[in-house]
């Protein structure tokens, strides 16, 4: 108890002032980018009158520390702010009213959807990282395990658009089992819901899996040569016993850190599989939230990925301190 109170209040501290130094980062970054909101969202042809009255009504105007600061008290009270973009057509932004609407209206659904597929490709990276690395490591000098790390190998090195471009032709074109599109708004049960999404869930645990299984691979082949493993199968343990409960909690650990920049990659880094497939996920609204420089939607967004590799990062710590003894007495 005194360990986890020991990593976790630190880690929390660290945790706020790491938020709000992306935060202030991630706004300097976009006021930097050439053109602003206005121009972005009325184009090239518009009038410097339209450009200015548009400019007023988004607030442009103000000094940077003032609509920083704004932003930031909003934050702190729970409240994400307003889209500077959506729902301001053109004619709209000229004539004067018009809505905004909340972010957490925006990202949250893009939220939901994103963390359905991260937890999809999970529930199958984590079987067969884990199955793959054992059989890689325990089995190396054998000729199939030999060609499975070569395959591996090779898999860390394509692209996760290229895996899900061939999937997507093999699967949905030569052979239609899968729907093309991950259109999730229109699956209205789980089943349904797998099915939608198996095409871009296997795209990502493919190239989740290579990385993985070469780190898991390498940690166990290490821990299997190490004295105390040795000493546990002189001891006449089962074959099984000393995989299981000597060397492989020993070996996750990299194997974690793998894991925790995977869910990182998951939440916000998997733009280009959004894209081939359709997905509406949060890393889709972040690319358009750029282009449009909205803020306050890339501002939340930034605030999610940071705070989801935050807590992988000591949920890693926690699992690795619960399966290793060694890092709790230490």
């Amino acid at each position: 108890m005194h360990y986890l109170l020991r990593l976790i209040l630190p880690r929390l501290t660290l945790a706020v002032i790491t938020l709000f130094t992306v935060s202030l980062i991630i706004f300097w970054a976009v006021e930097f980018l050439p053109g602003d909101t206005a121009t972005r969202i009325l184009g090239r042809d518009a009038t410097p009158e339209r450009v200015q009255a548009l400019r007023q009504q988004l607030h442009l105007d103000d000094p940077s520390w003032v609509r920083y600061w704004r932003w930031l008290s909003s934050v702190a009270r729970g409240d994400l702010g307003e889209s500077l973009v959506s729902n301001v057509p053109a004619s709209v932004a000229s004539a004067g009213g018009r809505q905004r609407r909340a972010v957490a209206d925006m990202i949250l659904p893009r939220l939901r959807n994103t963390l359905i597929l991260a937890a999809f490709a999970l529930v199958l990276y984590i079987p067969l990282s884990l199955l793959l690395g054992i059989v890689t490591a325990l089995y190396r000098e054998r000729f199939f395990a030999s060609a499975l790390s070569a395959a591996i190998l090779v898999g860390t090195a394509i692209p996760e658009f290229v895996v899900g471009i061939i999937l997507l032709l093999t699967f949905a074109v030569v052979l239609p089992l899968f729907p093309p599109l991950a259109l999730i708004d229109r699956a209205h049960t789980p089943l349904e819901v797998i099915y939608t999404l198996t095409l871009p869930a296997l795209t990502l645990t493919l190239a989740m899996t290579a990385y993985a299984v070469r780190m898991m691979q390498s940690s166990l082949i290490s821990v299997l040569e190490s004295d105390y493993v040795r000493m546990a199968t002189l001891k006449g343990l089962s074959r099984t016993r000393v995989i299981f409960y000597h060397a492989l909690p020993n070996a996750l650990g990299p194997a974690l850190r793998v894991t925790v920049l995977n869910v990182a990659w998951l939440i916000g880094g998997v733009v280009l599989v959004e894209v081939i497939f359709n997905f509406p996920g949060l890393g889709h609204s972040l690319v358009d939230s750029i282009r449009l420089l909205d803020t306050p939607v890339i501002e939340a967004i930034a605030l999610i990925l940071a705070g989801v590799y935050i807590l992988a990062n000591l949920g890693a710590d926690l699992v690795a301190a619960a399966l290793n003894p060694r890092l709790r007495t230490g």
